[in-house]
């Protein structure tokens, strides 16, 4: 059996562009924008941040999604999601909300201020074609109950999915804890460093994986990544990451690959154009999530 371990490098880059969704909400999109198209089972990668209400402050009115997962981690800020069937979900500061759309739902998420800063990301992981017509299902996880661990150089690690051992010590985050729980198995961590701060995080061989810098602009395996680019990395059993003279904070996402078709209009995410086409009719006819 190979035991030799292998750094993983990025191999391209997607840089975050500017652009707009729901009721003009600006953001800037990576994964799942431009020409870099997605990277399975990652179908999107959204960066909101701003201080300026006139940015956030329509949200995202009631809108419909079929096939996948949303993921929406808040850094800072208030956002309340409701749904066609009367759940409430309050995400705030640090919390996170992954929602499986499954056969569908129709849902809003706006903001609950009026002013100050609101700063997080979504992101859209796609289920296998086996799975895509379960009923809709929610976990809203408060910023309590993510794994937050102290590193030896003053940064500090948030674990949202997955698992790690740091310091001798096995940690599980709040989703897909046991091992074959989802078949993505997603790893999501965020991880702040400070100037000078360096950190070696295991990433599972044959996952696709990706790192996104929103804060500074850290080496990853000795090369600089721009702020606000995802860096595609090759394969590889661990990621090298680095501060330079200033501090750093980005996100590493990594999951299996499915390997199946992808159908996607808007948010409805298939294997085949028939099945868009079917829920293109489901949803005009109110039978979306029945």
């Amino acid at each position: 059996m190979n035991t030799q371990q292998t750094t993983r490098n990025v191999i391209r880059t997607m840089p975050g562009m500017e652009t707009s969704d729901g009721a003009g909400v600006k953001l800037r999109r990576s994964i799942g924008g431009g020409s870099g198209g997605r990277l399975d089972p990652f179908l999107m990668l959204d960066e909101f941040g701003t201080d300026n209400p006139d940015d956030y402050i329509a949200g995202f009115p009631p809108h419909p999604h079929r096939g996948f997962e949303t993921v929406t981690y808040m850094i800072d800020g208030h956002m309340r999601h409701e749904d066609h069937l009367g759940n409430v979900g309050e995400l705030k500061s640090g919390g996170v909300q992954w929602m499986t759309a499954g056969r569908g739902v129709i849902h809003s998420e706006m903001p609950q201020q009026e002013s100050g800063r609101m700063r997080g990301f979504q992101l859209w992981v796609n289920l296998p074609a086996d799975e895509k017509m379960q009923p809709a299902a929610y976990r809203d996880i408060p910023a309590a109950e993510l794994v937050a661990v102290d590193l030896e150089d003053g940064g500090r690690l948030k674990l949202i999915a997955g698992r790690l051992e740091i310091h001798g010590e096995s940690l599980a985050g709040p989703i897909n804890a046991e091992p074959g729980s989802m078949r993505t198995d997603p790893l999501f961590v965020d991880l702040q460093l400070p100037a000078g701060g360096r950190h070696r995080l295991a990433v599972p061989e044959g996952h696709n994986a990706f790192v996104y810098a929103y804060e500074g602009n850290p080496l990853i395996g000795g090369e600089p990544l721009a702020a606000q680019h995802a860096g595609i990395l090759g394969e590889g059993s661990f990621v090298d990451i680095e501060a330079g003279s200033d501090p750093v904070r980005l996100i590493v996402v990594a999951g299996r690959p499915l390997g199946e078709p992808v159908a996607q209009y808007g948010p409805f995410v298939m294997n085949t154009r028939e099945e868009i086409e079917q829920a293109l009719e489901d949803y005009r006819q109110g039978r979306l999530t029945d």
